[in-house]
């Protein structure tokens, strides 16, 4: 695996001021970065998919409808 100089500095400064080994150091990070990946909200990923103007054109007035087709893949009655 390759580390920029940098980065390489940094995981010694990591392992050091822990007590870790650079192996250890990381694994923890990898296992942070998935827990982080995993507790992103699935509105968040719905609404970074969208381009510019992919809304339907009620989004504003019936948003709750429409986040919900769109989050639960299932079509609801309009009032």
């Amino acid at each position: 695996m390759y580390l920029a100089p940098e980065d390489s500095a940094l995981l010694a400064r990591l392992s050091e001021e822990s007590g870790l080994s650079k192996a250890e150091v990381l694994r923890q990070g990898i296992r942070g970065m998935a827990r982080a990946r995993q507790g992103e909200s699935p509105m968040l990923r719905f609404f970074s998919g969208l381009g510019p103007g992919t809304l339907p054109s009620g989004a504003a007035v019936d948003h709750d409808a429409v986040l919900a087709d769109g989050y639960m893949g299932r079509k609801r009655k309009r009032r």
